[in-house]
């Protein structure tokens, strides 16, 4: 994680008369990334928005953010930039996907829940809303950002605001928040124009059943952390339960403890930090009443403690790889957790005010490009 704080980007540029390698990088993606913005202005006032992010103490709203890049005089034509104008967000995260994938190339996607506190309701999305993963109610928005992940870098690509039926147009509401958080993750993914790759996704407390269905019908892996109690079918013969009827998770692999093999893995929580769990992986199928959707899938178990019920569950539909290779790969979720906790705030993610959705996207697609300049410059 980066130490580096927008104050100290600023005295260190004024005082060596040199750009940092953020600025660097950052100078490299907007050149790279802004090409589907036609104009010329169009595409200085996004490098003056995303260096104004970089740089602005504080909170990053757009007053802030044209004091370091262009004075009072700035703050009308980034406001229109970002809530009035017409530009398209969608080609500038696809952009940004590839430009990642080239430098460090993508091992998973990653959708991570981000809760946007505030104490009133004139933002778009605005009210009290229910974080499930946090079991408790808030005040203010939900999103969920699609992470790209590789071995070097974790940073945000794709962005989803929950919008209840009750508060949005027909166009852009959501069922649910299970809806919102697997359209998110659907959506985005399918729109980088990038090889499959599998997607973590955390659906404890909503649907298990449908979210893999939704997996299924578009073709893209999945490695969802459930519930322990989430009913599943054994379906290898030789193994405990099989022929029983729906078991829950937890009891299945409680059935085959005698199963786990330890596995070395690096903590994100400490770089260079190496911990042992233990793991399982069973062949399972979730229960449905339509033979069509019952699909071969297979349920992993992890345990910090042998002695105690295992710590995590996850099910998936990829096949092949070892366990060892699964349990790492729910490391990133991890991973994305602790990057969001300490570098969302930096490039002001949560810090759009306003009733404009379009404005919403807009500056998260402009964070985005500033965190993932300051993912890059660590990584280089």
């Amino acid at each position: 994680m980066s130490t580096l704080t927008a104050e100290n980007l600023v005295v260190q540029r004024s005082r060596t008369g040199r750009r940092d390698p953020v600025h660097e990088v950052a100078d490299e993606l907007c050149s790279a990334v802004f090409g589907s913005l036609r104009r010329r202005d169009q595409r200085e006032k996004g490098r003056q928005y995303v260096f104004g992010l970089l740089e602005a103490p504080g909170r990053k709203s757009i007053r802030n953010i044209a004091a370091q890049t262009g004075g009072v005089g700035a703050e009308q034509s980034l406001h229109h930039f970002i809530s009035d104008s017409t530009w398209e967000w969608q080609p500038i995260r696809s952009a940004l996907a590839q430009y990642l994938d080239q430098t460090t190339p993508l091992t998973t996607w990653t959708a991570q829940p981000m809760a946007i506190p505030r104490g009133g309701e004139q933002s778009v999305g605005a009210g009290h809303r229910f974080d499930p993963h946090r079991g408790r109610m808030f005040r203010g928005q939900q999103a969920f950002g699609v992470w790209f992940t590789s071995v070097d870098v974790a940073t945000p690509v794709g962005w989803r605001l929950y919008l209840p039926q009750d508060s949005a147009g027909s166009l852009t509401a959501d069922r649910s928040y299970e809806d919102c958080a697997v359209t998110a993750a659907l959506e985005s993914v399918l729109q980088m124009g990038l090889a499959p790759r599998p997607v973590l996704l955390d659906i404890r407390g909503i649907g298990t059943r449908p979210t893999l269905h939704r997996f299924a019908q578009v073709g893209l892996p999945v490695l969802a952390r459930i519930s322990p109690a989430t009913r599943l079918l054994v379906t290898d013969p030789a193994l405990p339960g099989h022929g029983a009827g729906t078991l829950a998770a937890q009891d299945v692999l409680r059935n085959v403890r005698a199963l786990r093999s330890p596995v070395e893995w690096t903590d994100p929580l400490r770089p260079g930090m190496r911990r042992t769990s233990w793991v399982s992986a069973v062949r399972v199928m979730m229960p449905d009443p339509s033979p069509e959707r019952r699909r071969h899938l297979r349920l992993v178990g992890e345990w910090n403690d042998p002695n105690l019920p295992p710590t995590e569950l996850w099910i998936t539909d990829l096949l092949r790889p070892a366990p060892a290779v699964l349990l790492r790969m729910t490391k990133q979720a991890r991973r994305v957790s602790v990057a969001s906790r300490h570098s969302v705030q930096e490039v002001g993610l949560r810090d759009f005010s306003g009733r404009s959705l379009s404005g919403w996207h807009r500056h998260v697609t402009m964070a985005s490009v500033a965190h993932a300049a300051r993912a890059l410059a660590e990584f280089r």
